[in-house]
């Protein structure tokens, strides 16, 4: 037989696209890109991380909430707490650094991103362009759109899962709160990529009459493409804070049946839904590990507020963390809704009432916490209890413990000057953080090096009745500081002129019936004090307001969304000049 040699090659010019050999190259591009952007943070956060394991923060809890058998938890305060001197001024390289990155805490009203989130997804959604466009015939093939929405399904599902890795590396006070913005982004970005897709297929079968490939696969891609939009729709923010029980129920078998039909779509959707179900797989093994069913306490504070104090819970939390709760009563046991932990562990904590316990706080806002107080109230009456807020009397009730999650991603200890503000329920957050911090300074004698000094508490309530929900607690706290080395002041700010008579004769605070700027405090908070007649005093209280900005502010926030915005503003604004460190939670809604 003669040999006519290798075939003849066509000219790239004449070349047909093949968007099987083409396509996946972009879906390892778009996933080296970010990949390497979460590596990079990674990396970025390890000086954190390892403070956060140097002091025993970082993975507290990962098992769930433990109990001490050995009944050694509690410590009583020390009568005389050991002090510590000034610490010397921060290193001005971390400063420079902190009032650089303050530009990025910068939010606008009706937004739920900062200027540094809005910088991430901006990158994100380029990057999804970027690998959508180049190099693509699109109009002619729209099969990147296809392929680009799968290779997005990993980043939607890691960000989205509760336990997830991402967490575990970047550290404490990254939970999935922190991170769930960039899962909702990567969720849309995967709609618009299938909507650029399943639209250009159905303008070219229209316009070229190409004919139908088989109905399992445009029936199925319709399918896909329908679950996916009422995703989509049922994720949007009035929905998920209205109706969040049905907002869940539709995520949860949305995903599956999405699933489902995309694998009848086509053959290369295989590869990159095991990395997703790996993930979520993660997640329901580690919440299994973190299941407790506890006894607890109801005590109805008033019509607006009940108190939860769960038994037998010495540690597995640090302050400021939250946990999902299951109260098992008149039949809701399938209800589960995020409350933040009240105090910190026992260990710590310089509350007397918390001893082997931790207490959560859930006040009126819809049909579950109005029945949980309803019940508590029923309950309370009925066993004929006096409401004694000091023994916390009330009706005996089971719950189940999912966590804790979340918490402050900043060590109160490690600055001088701290400011924790709130608004309403919000103290919840806050209250804990300055358990924590004064039950280290002055339980635990500073024995971890925290170098706070000063301490500023402001809440925002809307009346003077509200002030009974935590002010035992406050009184205590504020007792407990009383003629140590730590400055301790605590602001109430009351926005309703109703029952004056209320106010609680907490140690060292002052109550007005004002709106606060939270710009006012932090700039009181951080500038030496005016003229004194005394010269010398002058001098030393200038010295120590000066030597709390040299060891750095730490400013925590908790409330409604008006407050998160305001505070993280004053300090960007602050921050510019200054170097302060912020952490905020966003307020959580009860149901």
């Amino acid at each position: 037989m003669s040999d006519f040699g290798p075939p003849p090659v066509v000219p790239q010019q004449f070349q047909q696209y093949n968007s099987y050999v083409e396509d996946p190259k972009w879906q390892k591009k778009f996933s080296i890109i970010w990949a390497s952007a979460l590596g990079l943070a990674v990396v970025a956060s390890l000086p954190r991380l390892f403070r956060a394991a140097k002091s025993g923060r970082a993975y507290r809890g990962l098992f769930g909430i433990s109990e001490d058998l050995s009944g050694a938890s509690y410590v009583p305060v020390s009568a005389s707490p050991t002090t510590t001197p000034l610490v010397k001024r921060r290193r001005r390289i971390f400063a420079l650094a902190e009032s650089a990155l303050s530009a990025l805490r910068w939010t606008l009203p009706g937004l739920e991103l900062d200027f540094g989130q809005m910088l991430v997804i901006i990158g994100y959604l380029v990057s999804v362009l970027v690998c959508l466009t180049m190099k693509s015939e699109l109009i002619t093939n729209p099969n990147r759109g296809g392929f680009l929405a799968l290779a997005q399904l990993p980043v939607v599902f890691l960000f989205g899962t509760k336990n997830s890795i991402v967490s575990l590396l970047l550290g404490p006070g990254n939970g999935y709160e922190k991170l769930n913005y960039i899962h909702r982004w990567a969720g849309r970005g995967l709609f618009i990529t299938a909507t650029v897709h399943g639209s250009l297929w159905i303008r070219n079968h229209l316009q070229y009459d190409i004919p139908i490939i088989g109905q399992q696969k445009e029936g199925s891609g319709v399918a896909a493409y329908s679950v996916l939009c009422v995703l989509v729709l049922t994720s949007f923010r009035p929905v998920r804070r209205f109706f969040y029980e049905y907002f869940f129920i539709v995520h949860v078998l949305g995903y599956v049946s999405f699933f489902i039909t995309i694998c009848y779509h086509t053959i290369y959707a295989s590869p990159w839904i095991f990395p997703p179900l790996a993930f979520y797989g993660l997640d329901i093994l580690m919440r299994m590990l973190r299941y407790r069913i506890k006894d607890a306490t109801l005590v109805p504070i008033d019509q607006n507020m009940t108190l939860i104090h769960v038994h037998d819970c010495d540690g597995g939390w640090s302050a400021g963390q939250h946990i999902r709760l299951r109260v098992f009563f008149n039949g809701r046991v399938f209800e589960s809704h995020a409350l933040t932990i009240l105090t910190a562990p026992p260990s710590v904590s310089c509350l007397s009432s918390n001893q082997g316990g931790l207490t959560l706080a859930a006040r009126v806002r819809g049909d579950w916490t109005q029945a949980l107080n309803t019940y508590a109230t029923d309950e309370q009456s009925r066993l004929g209890f006096t409401n004694d807020k000091t023994k916390a009397p009330g009706p005996l009730v089971q719950v189940m413990l999912d966590g804790a999650y979340g918490g402050s991603s900043v060590d109160l200890g490690d600055y001088e000057s701290v400011l924790l503000i709130a608004g309403g329920s919000g103290a919840t957050f806050t209250l804990g953080l300055l358990d924590d911090i004064v039950g280290r300074c002055i339980k635990l004698g500073r024995r971890g090096g925290e170098k706070t000094r000063r301490i500023e508490f402001a809440w925002c309530i809307r009346s003077f009745g509200c002030i009974e929900w935590f002010s035992p607690m406050l009184m205590e706290i504020a007792n407990t500081v009383a003629g140590t080395s730590l400055d301790l002041h605590v602001s109430i700010y009351v926005t309703c002129l109703c029952h004056p008579e209320a106010v609680p004769p907490i140690p060292n605070s002052e109550v007005g019936t004002y709106r606060p700027s939270v710009g006012k405090i932090l700039k009181e908070l951080v500038t030496p004090p005016s003229a004194i007649a005394d010269d010398d005093s002058k001098e030393l209280n200038c010295k120590l307001a000066w030597a709390g900005l040299g060891g750095g502010v730490a400013v925590c926030a908790s409330g409604p969304e008006a407050l998160l915005r305001e505070t993280q503003n004053a300090v960007s604004k602050m921050g510019l000049t200054r170097g302060l460190e912020l952490e905020t939670a966003g307020s959580l809604l009860y149901y």
